[in-house]
């Protein structure tokens, strides 16, 4: 194999893995002001005063129960931090390829997860000993 062609074929895959972080980083910004703009509808929400509110649909309008219309946004922000965390999983699985086809090493610390609440609980009780 030519080496010119070994060369094309590195830089090819590198380029690959690199629009494959960008594009995860890009969806995960989508995501997240979609989540911000149903954070706004559930503030609105909240001070409304009427019993049915109008909910855009695609393009049209539907007037719905503002308690039905809660219960739906609610269950789309799930999903969406859902989705969003299952980005940021292969996110870091991305880097780190991306970083191995390019000789650099791991990102050290990156691949660390906060305490659970019941790892919070236990710290706190052995400190407040």
């Amino acid at each position: 194999m030519d080496v010119s062609q070994r060369v094309l074929e590195y830089l090819t895959e590198v380029e690959e893995a690199a629009e494959d972080v960008l594009s995860t980083k890009q969806q995960m910004v989508d995501l997240d002001s979609r989540r911000n703009r149903n954070r706004e509808a559930l503030s609105v929400l909240r001070t409304d005063e009427t019993e049915k509110v109008k909910v855009c649909f695609g393009n049209m309008f539907i007037k719905l129960p503002k308690l039905k219309t809660r219960e739906m946004i609610q269950k789309d922000q799930e999903q969406l931090d859902m989705e969003i965390n299952e980005f940021r999983k292969g996110l870091k699985a991305k880097v780190n390829r991306l970083n191995e086809l390019q000789g650099k090493p791991e990102l050290r610390g990156y691949s660390l997860s906060p305490l659970s609440t019941d790892e919070i609980k236990a710290v706190n009780s052995l400190f407040k000993r």
